[in-house]
């Protein structure tokens, strides 16, 4: 079975941050960063070559496929900001979702131009809903 290529890496979170070319996404990755250090209370760590994870779950799926990956966190891509919220999508977040501003979602992420775009009191919200989802439907063993 082929194994997880998003992995824990040794990488500095701030030497990764302060790699960012684009200054905005620089300033808005390290807000960020203390937004959610802030709401997990968890150490970031880098997941596989560009995203800031905090905590961790194990998943394993019908197939018998199974691995570790982040519970909440967000990339600095080049396109966009993206958000790793993955409770935001199952549950019933819709409200939320409505005040936070500017953005496009997929599956398990959001995706923002820059944090001016939204409402960070909102986000706080999602980043919380989202943190406190995932470590009910995957408590740790």
């Amino acid at each position: 079975m082929a194994e997880n290529k998003t992995k824990p890496e040794k990488t500095s979170v701030a030497e990764f941050i302060n790699s960012v070319e684009d200054e905005q996404k620089k300033k808005d990755s390290f807000i960020l960063l203390e937004l959610f250090k802030s709401i997990t209370r968890e150490e970031p760590v880098i997941w596989g070559p560009s995203i800031i994870g905090f905590g961790e779950y194990h998943y394993k799926y019908a197939s018998g496929r199974e691995g570790d990956f982040l519970i909440t966190g967000f990339s600095p891509r080049k396109a966009a900001l993206t958000l790793y919220l993955m409770g935001c999508m199952e549950n019933e977040l819709a409200p939320f979702m409505e005040k936070l501003g500017k953005y496009k979602k997929s599956v398990g992420c959001i995706y923002v131009k820059k944090l001016a775009d939204i409402d960070l009191d909102v986000l706080k919200q999602l980043i919380a809903e989202s943190y406190s989802f995932m470590k009910e439907k995957y408590p740790a063993k």
